[in-house]
């Protein structure tokens, strides 16, 4: 089954309150960079996209999606 979600209206809302606009650009002004693992920010996948595309990665209002399929079986049997 698959589930349509329009996404920019759910992104304007999320910016359309101060307390959600805070937490949405705290990976870009409210961190502690101790070179420690943290946030996905300090993985090299993170800084290898920023490397690739940094007009993108400048703005901290700009939100990345990830894609996460656990308990998603695509073979439809479990025993495998």
């Amino acid at each position: 089954m698959l589930w349509y979600l329009p996404i920019i209206p759910r992104f304007k809302h999320l910016f359309a309150n101060g307390d959600d606009t805070k937490d949405l650009t705290w990976h870009a002004n409210g961190r502690n960079y101790d070179g420690m693992l943290r946030h996905l920010d300090d993985s090299s996948q993170w800084k290898n996209i920023d490397r690739l595309y940094p007009d993108f990665g400048k703005e901290a209002r700009n939100l990345r999606l990830g894609l996460a399929s656990d308990g998603m079986n695509p073979y439809g049997s479990l025993s495998t």
